[in-house]
């Protein structure tokens, strides 16, 4: 048997690993250990688990990161440098990456799924496990959490004596403050603008626990209360695997929001990346109450087809466009999502007018395996579908970009009620430009596919859809050269040729 060895470091990490609650989660500043006592924890469970008929602790768990990047180059390698393959055997690299470790009588089986792959979603709605670790937690919706939840106590069978523990496990940095995690772990309120529904998937079950760790620094004001310094926080834990150096070599640079969730692990939001919408400001566009759905004036929807589809409901009223609601889906297909949306229609709108769905004109293209198209679903559950007639990257932007700046009779064009909470987010920073990994402020050049990026196509597939591209299309139009002919004359005068009226002249 290799020899093993690890003692938590701090009073809270011990206590999360001692708990046998059934969803526990931990929340802590980087490198306060919480990965890897989360790994920890994982063994010990497949160590405790009970002898079957056969005489094994058979145990089979799940890992899961929100990206393939992520998984592979932090969760895995962190596994890895505590169960490395030349002492724990094998691990497969290949989609679904795994790691099967037979010692003495343990036969403990690792899947490590990352959430951005089609397949590893529906892999994970399969699977039978007995335990789940979310690393990460703050980068996936409670959904996900809740699926994971539905997949743990299968493994062992009962025949064979059951999991002696099931769970989940999950570790984060402080997320941000509407976050489902501080909701549930009862540090904040359950917000205003959560619909009733979702908010009763927010409310803390018995069997649920949450861990706070202590930050890595304490801050040192003056009188005033200003903020001067910080030093080392002598109450952070994991201090006996890290350098003294290791906080303050760690914020140089670094701002106070950055320091603010990765050392104090306070919640807030970084921003990590360009925003796409820099004229966005949430005091202009941001309804203070709800908006009300306008009477007999037409609902456009735009609708971002996929993995996690997403669809956002507006109206043009008096000039002004009002965004009153959004959707967001996680492995849904588009049946029961045109499903979702006809409710939404039926119900938050139903004193508005027609309703007009606009999304990717690829969405109008047969699937080689089905004759089907998202729209012919659309078009046959009875809503008015179409494609829009671009799909240009900088047109969606601009058609988008370009009300954030009007102004009508002194107010804001653009208003956003706070039923759009991920389209919020998503234009505040989340939906942002990714800093490249080189020197100097670079940055790519389309915004970055993220958990903002889905509902934000699908408003701009609102907006174009609903002709606010139109005059920025005509005026992206070049201008057509004037090929001279060789015997013409100047001084001779035809008839004038009927002038060919323009794509928008004729809809």
């Amino acid at each position: 048997m290799v020899d093993f060895k690890y003692k938590p470091d701090g009073q809270v990490l011990k206590d999360f690993m001692k708990d046998e609650t059934f969803f526990r989660g931990i929340r802590g500043p980087v490198g306060s250990g919480k990965s890897v006592g989360c790994c920890i924890e994982v063994f010990r469970r497949a160590l405790g688990q009970a002898k079957g008929p056969d005489g094994i602790r058979k145990s089979r768990w799940a890992i899961i990161r929100n990206t393939n990047p992520q998984l592979r180059t932090t969760t895995i390698k962190t596994w890895l440098d505590w169960f490395p393959e030349e002492d724990w055997g094998k691990f497969t690299w290949s989609v679904p990456y795994t790691h099967h470790i037979k010692k003495g009588d343990i036969d403990l089986e690792i899947i490590f799924l990352a959430l951005d792959r089609p397949e590893d979603v529906k892999k994970l709605l399969s699977l039978e496990l007995t335990g789940i670790w979310i690393n990460e937690a703050r980068e996936l919706p409670k959904s996900i959490i809740d699926a994971c939840t539905m997949r743990v106590g299968r493994f062992p069978s009962m025949r064979d004596g059951g999991p002696t523990w099931t769970g989940v496990i999950a570790d984060t940095n402080a997320p941000e403050e509407d976050h489902w995690w501080p909701i549930m772990a009862g540090e904040v309120p359950i917000p205003d603008h959560i619909p009733r529904e979702q908010a009763k998937m927010l409310v803390t079950p018995d069997n649920w626990r949450f861990y706070t760790q202590p930050s890595g620094m304490e801050e040192v004001r003056n009188e005033e209360g200003e903020l001067e310094n910080y030093i080392p926080n002598k109450s952070a834990e994991n201090q006996a695997n890290m350098m003294k150096s290791y906080y303050p070599n760690l914020i140089q640079g670094k701002t106070k929001s950055w320091i603010d969730v990765y050392v104090m692990n306070r919640l807030g939001h970084i921003q990590d990346g360009k925003p796409v919408y820099p004229m966005f400001a949430p005091d202009v566009h941001v309804a203070k109450e709800e908006i009300p759905v306008a009477a007999g004036i037409p609902v456009y929807v735009g609708v971002d087809f996929g993995l996690t589809p997403a669809a956002v409901f507006g109206q043009k009223v008096r000039g002004r466009w009002l965004l009153q609601s959004e959707i967001v889906a996680i492995d849904m297909g588009i049946v029961r999502f045109a499903e979702v949306m006809r409710n939404e229609l039926a119900t938050r709108f139903a004193a508005a007018g027609e309703a007009i769905i606009y999304g990717d004109p690829a969405g109008d293209f047969r699937a080689q395996t089905d004759e089907s198209t998202p729209f012919h679903i659309l078009r046959g559950a009875g809503l008015r579908a179409f494609p829009t007639h671009s799909n240009s990257v900088d047109l969606r932007l601009e058609a988008v970009s370009s009300q954030l700046t009007k102004m009508v009779e002194g107010k804001p064009v653009l208003l956003i009620d706070r039923r759009c909470p991920t389209l919020i987010k998503g234009f505040e920073s989340g939906y942002a430009y990714k800093r490249m990994e080189v020197s100097g402020e670079r940055y790519a050049d389309k915004p970055d596919k993220n958990m903002f990026s889905h509902v934000h196509d699908a408003a701009q597939y609102l907006f174009l859809g609903a002709g606010e591209g139109r005059a920025l299309m005509n005026s992206q139009k070049p201008a057509q050269p004037t090929i001279a002919q060789s015997d013409f004359n100047v001084f001779k005068r035809g008839d004038k040729q009927k002038r060919r009226q323009g794509l928008w002249s004729r809809m």
